[in-house]
């Protein structure tokens, strides 16, 4: 079990409650007082037998001086130092914090995770008011209708001396009118109110219903997971449409493991590193198959996006401090869509997101194209950009997710405003 950076702290503040001099400490653990001190300082690291010994005279288990459920903890906190993009904070302390006001510490990383949500909600419900088609004909259907009844009264109230028939039609072309409006607002609030379930759940397209689905499973399918098919699991998805979109998911990933099984890949990932370019030329197959077996990996913190000829993302497996949008497009700065004009040549950057001041990303992008129908008939191409950390220091190239959520107001790229209040930030 990995040692926490505050392992010698925690011993000291153990000894210290116990009432235990220094001196007695070591001496019952069979080292030296100055050896003591300078584990209790974090000056000097401590094996995993001295560390033991050291549980036993204090009484403690060595889970406690380890690394737990404290370190996912540390990761929330370092993440939101880097969202928030505040200068001075001691991120060399975190640690300290979440060992000393563990419950400050837990109440600041909801905060976050819940700020988070939050701008979801809002970057989802404006691109759903902007880009949803059937939002967009009900309003059109509602001012159509509204535009009718108007035009209608209008003539009658206008129009004192009006024939009995025309009146009679006016009155009839009103009543229907009005009955078209009140059908359409029907329709328009029961559809809204439906949306509001699917927004809580955090599902709002097929596609979603399916990376919701890959999500709950850690990202991971295993080879004998998919000789099943997964039909059980793929049957209790809600619509039709996320139902066939995960069996193509699942066929795919199937096909994959055929040419990477697990065994293999896992030794050639130990040997090679997450190297995709490099992995398939090892097993001479395809990048993009190497990419999406890289996502399905539990051992590799790697996210994956996917997307067609058009640029549509197809598929997204989000990184830690990567927000991937999820309506319209992507950032046009992504390597993602230089690999896209230029299949079959790999592009590779350092990048920076918007909002992330503190974190770097390495992204590999490769495009490939395909003729299902033959040379006569349409070209397919298919991009993917894979996402890992990065801890360099060169140059990075500075990305959003996409220009409707992106608060650099000096983008060369930007295609819209941002929605964001805070515009240039970032």
């Amino acid at each position: 079990m990995p040692l926490s950076a505050l392992t010698g702290l925690k011993l000291r503040e153990r000894r210290m409650a116990a009432g235990l001099r220094q001196a007695d400490v070591a001496a019952k653990a069979g080292i030296s007082a100055s050896y003591l001190n300078l584990i209790e300082h974090d000056r000097r690291k401590v094996t995993a037998a001295v560390l033991d010994r050291l549980a036993d005279v204090l009484g403690i288990d060595r889970t406690a001086l380890a690394e737990g459920k404290d370190a996912a903890l540390v990761e929330d906190l370092r993440a939101a130092a880097a969202r928030g993009e505040g200068a001075g904070v001691e991120l060399e302390r975190v640690e300290e914090l979440v060992d000393r006001l563990p419950g400050w510490a837990g109440l600041l990383a909801a905060l976050d995770a819940r700020n988070r949500g939050l701008e979801r909600a809002v970057e989802a419900l404006n691109d759903r008011m902007t880009h949803d088609p059937h939002l967009s004909q009900s309003l059109h259907e509602l001012l159509s209708s509204l535009s009718a009844v108007r035009a209608t009264a209008a003539i009658l109230a206008e129009t004192p001396d009006l024939e009995a028939d025309w009146a009679a039609r006016f009155h009839r072309n009103l009543h229907q009118d009005s009955e078209r409006l009140a059908a359409g607002a029907e329709a328009l609030v029961g559809f809204l109110d439906a949306g509001r379930g699917i927004e809580e759940q955090g599902i709002a397209a097929p596609q979603e219903e399916v990376e919701d689905w890959l999500r709950s499973r850690g990202w991971a399918l295993s080879d004998a997971e998919l000789a099943t098919g997964l039909e059980v699991e793929i049957g209790q998805l809600a619509s039709n449409a996320a139902r066939s979109l995960a069996r193509a998911f699942v066929q795919r990933a199937a096909a994959d493991a055929a040419l990477l099984p697990e065994p293999l890949f896992a030794s050639a990932l130990a040997e090679i590193g997450p190297e995709p370019i490099a992995l398939a030329e090892h097993f001479g197959v395809s990048a993009l198959a190497v990419m999406r077996r890289l996502a399905g990996v539990s051992g590799v913190q790697a996210g994956l996006v996917l997307c067609d000829g058009s640029g549509t993302l197809t598929f997204r497996k989000p990184a830690t401090g990567f927000p991937l949008p999820r309506f319209g497009s992507a950032c046009p700065l992504w390597p993602l869509y230089a690999a896209l004009g230029r299949p079959m040549q790999p592009f590779e950057a350092r990048v920076q997101m918007a909002g992330q001041s503190e974190r770097r990303h390495r992204v590999i992008a490769w495009a490939e194209t395909r003729h299902p129908q033959g040379l006569r008939g349409p070209e397919l191409r298919e991009a993917a950009m894979l996402i890992l950390a990065d801890e360099g220091t060169a140059p990075v190239l500075r990305v959003g997710s996409s220009c409707r959520v992106c608060p650099r107001g000096d983008c060369p790229a930007r295609r819209e405003p941002s929605i964001l209040a805070a515009e240039g930030l970032g």
